[in-house]
């Protein structure tokens, strides 16, 4: 329903699409106004919308659920994100075209409010109906996604273990418990502004971590570590992008934002130290040696 909704509006965008409006097609910056313009606003742009490529990293999460992850996790993962980033360049080149882009400004629903202005109220009522109850499957890809994270740090030690147990149906219930009340207490209490730029930030982190940690992980295949059925492609050299890439949008985040980010990131260290690294798996299996 969420591809044939922007699959609609692409198509009857098109109709009202004014080429001038796309005359300059990357604005001036203008200091003293918006983030909009120029090469600074393409780069806050990319990191402020980067939250999005959570989703598509969340299908890793439930490798441990799916048949020859070694094959569908690739496949899922490089075919989602294939289907979504044609869709958000087609959505965002037609919203583009059919109204001048400083119109769109701080506008919450800016592809139901072009359609009613272009004279498609009822199209409009449908595009905002179904992109409100897709909203629904974003939260329970999420929530899945990370009750298996939860599970895995529960399991691992690195959390406490009932977190990293299972109920008789093989359902991390716990983490899943945890992660909802959470998610509700922190989604009522900050602006999404906020919590948009901190969680940009914190995939871009994570992402960082993750290619650095192939130099690690690597040469430990075969010895310590099971060889994988899927290796990251290119390396050593592959890693490095990926990181230099991270963290250039990561600089492109607000000042806040890396703040709010190094405070969460300190949090998680101390976390780490405290509880972690004294109750980790690998600790215990150490001190049974």
């Amino acid at each position: 329903l969420k591809l044939c909704n922007r699959t609609l509006f692409i198509f009857v965008g098109i109709t009202a699409i004014e080429p001038k409006n796309y005359v300059p097609f990357i604005p001036a910056y203008n200091p003293g106004g918006t983030t909009m313009g120029g090469f600074q606003g393409v780069w806050a742009g990319v990191a402020g919308i980067f939250l999005a490529y959570i989703g598509f990293d969340s299908i890793a999460s439930n490798s441990a659920e799916a048949i020859e992850p070694q094959k569908t996790m690739p496949r899922g993962i490089l075919g989602s994100l294939a289907i979504g980033v044609v869709m958000f360049a087609g959505v965002s080149l037609v919203l583009v075209g059919m109204f001048k882009y400083s119109r769109y400004v701080n506008n919450a629903a800016p592809v139901g409010w072009a359609l009613r202005e272009s004279g498609h109220p009822l199209i409009a009522a449908i595009v905002s109906t179904v992109a409100v109850v897709g909203m629904f499957t974003a939260l329970i890809g999420m929530m899945m996604a990370g009750s298996r994270l939860l599970y895995s740090f529960g399991r691992d030690g690195m959390l406490p273990l009932w977190l990293g147990r299972v109920n008789e149906k093989g359902l991390p219930n716990s983490g899943l418990i945890v992660l909802t009340v959470v998610s509700v207490l922190v989604g009522s209490l900050f602006p999404f502004s906020f919590l948009a730029e901190l969680i940009s930030a914190g995939t871009l982190i994570a992402f960082m971590f993750v290619s650095v940690a192939m130099y690690a992980l690597r040469p430990r295949e075969g010895k310590d570590l099971p060889t994988t059925g899927f290796k990251m492609p290119g390396y050593p050299v592959t890693p490095a992008i990926g990181f230099l890439l991270a963290f250039w949008v990561f600089w492109g985040l607000s000042i806040d934002a890396k703040l709010y980010a190094l405070v969460w990131f300190l949090l998680g260290l101390i976390l780490y130290f405290v509880y972690g690294a004294k109750h980790s798996d690998t600790r215990r299996k150490q001190a049974r040696k």
